[in-house]
């Protein structure tokens, strides 16, 4: 799907109409415009949309029990959305267990198999456990009667898997465009990045494609390169990688990891070659020791996403597919910006679950029946 470059650089904004009459300084001006518009909107504290009709679900739910599968128990991110799952199941009377797993795809199989084998009502693929690598397994676990679903995994612009029975989506190009617009209005539309990725991930492709249509918009004062790091090699390929390009390009002004747990091996790279200083970290996803180095000075944002947030959405997904309700095959989950002045608002040391108000925790509850 061919992504629209407009909507990308600012959401609601026509600041690229007419684009191609402009002189190449008014088309600069015009773009960096339109990204401080984009970065503006994320950083309004997120409010709280129902993302369907009112249920029971403590009545539907009560005795079931969910196997959620991160990608790897090493990310924080994941585990900690797995856990606060847990705890808003447990009220209502069903069981979320964690698939424990190191990123490996034998033991996603073998997850699958458990829950085939062990009475599970559903399997939720959490991050970038991909479906297209347990066809067999996922198979059983259908004729067992089993659900199967991902979640946290595509992207909005990409077609799920058809083994499985809800594709909970994120919007990650939006996500992507961000990122770009971000440097962008931090440059005055003179970027020179390094984008850091891991292909294996099933949304890899949407999210930098989102971050590089953004930044081929741009013109000529805005470039990039891209370097592939899968998960298991994040320790050894990442602070080489990074500290190879920036010795031999010095004009690299950013760093653009698009899965916040790879700036603990940016960081190491930028202080050894000295360039910690002129060299930019933007990325997502809200773990909190990112947030800290924010407050430290050492990383300049953070998208981030609430975990109790991402967990009552997916549960919301979740219990609709098993009690049989319409599900939604999209996180209603809200994108927000932590950077210098906001970082704070999230602890110090920041967590998981601070600085995105609270809005969520109620609209869940009354919407599922609990008050």
């Amino acid at each position: 799907m061919k992504i629209n470059k407009t909507r990308l650089l600012a959401t609601g904004t026509a600041a690229l109409i007419g684009a191609t009459a402009l002189s190449g300084a008014a088309l600069a001006d015009t773009h960096v415009e339109a990204a401080k518009a984009m970065v503006e909107k994320y950083r309004a504290l997120p409010a709280f949309e129902a993302p369907g009709e009112p249920f029971d679900a403590k009545s539907c739910m009560a005795g079931k029990k969910l196997m959620v599968m991160p990608v790897s128990s090493a990310n924080p991110f994941n585990k900690n959305i797995v856990q606060s799952m847990a705890e808003v199941a447990a009220p209502m009377g069903f069981e979320v267990v964690e698939w424990e797993n190191q990123a490996v795809p034998t033991q996603w199989a073998q997850g699958v198999e458990h829950a085939t084998n062990n009475d599970f009502d559903a399997v939720v693929l959490l991050g970038g456990v991909n479906p297209a690598l347990l066809g067999p397994q996922i198979a059983a676990a259908k004729a067992a009667g089993v659900s199967v679903q991902t979640a946290h995994l595509d992207d909005t612009t990409q077609e799920p898997d058809p083994s499985v029975d809800l594709a909970m989506r994120v919007p990650y190009h939006e996500v992507g465009a961000l990122l770009a617009n971000w440097t962008i209005a931090q440059t005055d539309g003179k970027v020179n990045a390094v984008i850091l990725g891991s292909d294996e991930i099933v949304p890899t492709p949407a999210f930098v494609k989102g971050i590089t249509d953004v930044l081929d918009a741009c013109g000529e004062g805005c470039k990039y390169s891209y370097i592939n790091a899968p998960v298991p090699e994040w320790s050894t390929k990442i602070q080489t990688s990074v500290q190879s390009a920036v010795i031999a390009d010095p004009t690299i002004n950013y760093v653009i990891p698009i899965y916040d747990s790879m700036s603990q091996f940016v960081l190491p790279a930028l202080t050894i070659t000295g360039r910690s200083a002129d060299v930019k970290i933007a990325t997502f996803n809200g773990t909190p020791f990112v947030i800290d180095e924010i407050q430290k000075g050492n990383v300049e944002m953070d998208i981030g996403e609430s975990i109790g947030w991402v967990a009552r959405s997916i549960l919301d997904g979740s219990m609709r597919e098993l009690c049989g309700i319409e599900a939604k095959n999209e996180l209603y989950v809200p994108f927000f910006i932590f950077d210098k002045d906001n970082a704070a608002t999230a602890g110090t040391p920041a967590e998981f679950d601070k600085g995105y108000g609270d809005s969520y925790i109620a609209g869940y509850n009354k919407l599922w029946g609990l008050e």
